[in-house]
């Protein structure tokens, strides 16, 4: 893969571009979706103060009647994952066949960019953006959390608790949840957001998109509907990261110290210094801030990976995370099509499949363009296999060395840090730390990973809603970006008040139900698109005109 230097090629992001001012084969293309004529600016900024004043709304709510809220949101999530919770399972499943397919065809040659562009980062540095930006704090807080809580109580009840086949199942059911799943639902939006921008010229947002299914309607009142969905579906996936964060935080502090640092006040604290720390990196841009953040965290994550893989049972690992592997990608289609069959098994899968997935949903556009904003001339098949197989691996691994440490400990050692796991998911990683040599420089190490993870994460996502709600410009102002990052803050703080990890939970399987309509309707339209594309019709897409960004005062 080309490895251009970008201190050479300074980032910039194309400007949507007007039909009749672009090249020739996109100004066909354009004609075939036709836009709107560009609205005023004031009528442009209506998505914005709409999303702002109906996040307001909600965290007004939250503060003043928080247990009425909670019931309510309770009632509705019930009633949702029981009556479409399939969804959340099939769909992605669905994602994954439509990206292997244009992976694996003739389609897999187009750009996202012109013909002739080519990546604006180094691979190393995209791989880093991809993997540190994207699911890190859940790294730390699941990382150990749901494989050993899966030997305590065993997926669907398919093995005995503690016992070899429950291990092998807890793992390959944490891949289900963090594996190829997932990154569809980012591969998707990225695929159709990167397409449209690089490639077409359009706005960087997700309604230009849809224009093949509901034509003008995209630059109307629907499109600025999807927009606004899409941002509180953002806001509300990146929030519950926010609460994970503080709470391994102030855990880590409290095994570090030895005080008592887990309460709720401590973790609001935490969550108004990181906000701080996170928005003045998104306000230095992607080229800066997040890329070089996204770099250290990951060498930091591979040393701590590494650490664990020696110190622990380093064999015993290796030998699990194989035969976890071969029954994942063995039993695959099976495993992806389990539903709950009582009431039982439906709160299990509340608890982790479910949850995990529209997780996953929520977290969709936000990945999606942050994934679109670092792929600038990565050809479709570069993206899929890469943004498919390399995290999946990579986190494979990750879980199975440190959940796989953890199940060890409690097999064959008789710690308990399963069963405090089900009380605390936050207490699993420090107490595998704590079973380990040089455990306090261990456990700084993880606390300042999740910190770096904090911020990587809040600045991808600032950057992200900062873009959505500024007519899609990929520079954002900012005064935008500084708003997004106070706003995603207070939320996280306001919903961590008024019920815990489990109302910033329910937000996001409440958020994710309508979502995954807009995922379907995209993955179509951009199905339509890439059929008449000029490239598969022998037409090479010229170069685009020199990009301006938008005013970052």
């Amino acid at each position: 893969m080309p490895m251009d230097d970008p201190a050479d090629h300074p980032p910039s992001a194309p400007r949507p571009v007007a039909p009749r001012s672009a090249p020739r084969s996109a100004r066909r293309e354009a004609e075939r979706f036709p836009a709107t004529p560009h609205l005023p600016g004031s009528s442009r900024n209506v998505v914005l103060w709409i999303s702002v004043a109906l996040i307001l709304a909600l965290l007004l709510v939250a503060g003043l009647a928080p247990e009425r809220m909670n019931t309510a949101a309770d009632a509705a999530m019930q009633w949702v994952t029981a009556t479409s919770g399939w969804s959340l399972l099939v769909i992605p499943l669905g994602l994954i066949a439509l990206l292997l397919v244009l992976a694996l065809t003739r389609v897999g040659g187009i750009r996202l960019g012109p013909d002739d562009s080519r990546p604006e980062y180094p691979t190393y540095a995209w791989i880093a953006m991809l993997l540190g930006a994207v699911m890190g704090i859940g790294m730390i807080t699941y990382g150990v959390a749901e494989p050993v809580s899966h030997l305590v109580a065993p997926p669907h009840g398919l093995a005995e608790p503690g016992s070899p086949d429950a291990v092998v199942d807890a793992l390959r059911f944490t891949f289900l949840d963090w594996g190829l799943h997932a990154w569809a639902v980012f591969a998707v939006f990225g695929l159709a957001i990167g397409y449209s921008t690089h490639r077409l010229g359009n706005k960087g947002l997700v309604s230009p998109i849809l224009r093949p299914l509901i034509g003008r309607h995209a630059d109307g009142a629907l499109g600025r509907a999807v927009d606004v969905l899409v941002i509180l579906s953002t806001l509300f996936g990146t929030t519950t990261s926010l609460g994970l964060g503080a709470a391994q935080i102030s855990q880590g502090l409290a095994q570090i110290t030895g005080l008592e640092l887990t309460t709720t006040g401590v973790q609001l604290v935490v969550i108004a210094l990181v906000t701080v720390l996170f928005t003045a990196s998104a306000m230095s841009g992607i080229g800066r801030g997040i890329r070089y953040l996204s770099e250290a965290t990951m060498v930091i994550a591979a040393a701590l990976l590494l650490f664990v893989l020696v110190t622990g049972p380093t064999s015993w690992l290796i030998n699990v995370l194989l035969r976890s592997l071969g029954g994942y990608v063995g039993d695959f289609v099976e495993i992806s099509l389990l539903l709950p069959t009582d009431g039982e098994d439906l709160a299990w899968m509340q608890g982790w499949t479910y949850f995990m997935m529209a997780w996953w949903i929520s977290w969709g556009a936000f990945v999606g363009i942050f994934l679109a904003r670092i792929s600038r001339g990565r050809t479709i098949r570069q993206f899929v296999l890469v943004v498919l197989g390399l995290p999946t691996l990579v986190f494979s691994v990750w879980f199975s060395v440190f959940g796989g440490s953890a199940m060890f400990m409690d097999l064959e050692r008789g710690t308990s840090i399963g069963d405090a796991a089900a009380e605390d998911v936050n207490t699993a990683f420090f107490g595998l730390l704590d079973q380990l040599p040089l455990t306090t420089l261990t456990s700084v190490v993880a606390v300042g990973l999740v910190v770096l993870y904090f911020i990587t994460g809040a600045d991808s996502n600032t950057y992200v809603l900062a873009v959505l709600s500024s007519d899609g410009h990929l520079e954002p102002g900012r005064w935008v970006t500084c708003l997004w990052g106070l706003l995603t803050g207070a939320t996280a703080a306001v919903l961590l008040y008024a019920g815990g990890l489990e109302a910033l939970q329910t937000a996001v399987m409440l958020s994710a139900a309508p979502f995954i309509l807009v995922i379907l309707a995209l993955a179509i339209s951009l199905v339509m698109m890439l059929r008449r594309d000029p490239l598969l019709a022998g037409t090479p897409v010229e170069p685009a005109p020199v990009p301006e960004t938008a005013d970052r005062s």
